[in-house]
Formats: C-alpha cells, sequence, structure tokens
C-alpha cells in the first residue's frame, strides 16, 4: 500500500528501510523522502515503524533461546 503518495513510497519499503537500519522518521525522510513534503504520510509511516519495532520485539526472545540451546543433528 502506498504510504507516501508525494514520493511514492509503498509500507513494504519502508519495512524494507527499518530491516537496512532505517529506524526513525529521520532515517526514512534521508532514505526515502517520507514525510519530506506535505506531511500527511508522517502518522502512518510512524505506525509502520512502529509495527516493525514490536515485530522485533516479540522476535527477539525467540532468536535468544534459540542460541541458548541450539538444535544438534541426529545422524
Amino acid at each position: 500500500m502506498y504510504v507516501c503518495v508525494c514520493n511514492a513510497v509503498t509500507d513494504c519499503q519502508i519495512r524494507e528501510a527499518y530491516c537496512a537500519g532505517a529506524c526513525s522518521m529521520r532515517e526514512l525522510r534521508k532514505r526515502l523522502g517520507v514525510a519530506g513534503c506535505c506531511g500527511r504520510c508522517a502518522p502512518c509511516a510512524r505506525d509502520v515503524l512502529t509495527e516493525c519495532r514490536q515485530r522485533q520485539e516479540r522476535a527477539t526472545p525467540l532468536l535468544a533461546a534459540v542460541e541458548e540451546s541450539p538444535l544438534t543433528a541426529v545422524g
């Protein structure tokens, strides 16, 4: 879905930018131009960033558990 119509930025592009290290609105503006024109997209872009952070936070305990007790192959 298009989040920023002025710069034709989609929610998928925002997620990709987040995975590449853009974890703030300032970084999104630098990389994608989000909220750099009219600013109407800012709340939606912020929501997408928040969703990315929440997904990462939920995944972190799972990753830690896997790292603590890795599966061993039985041959």
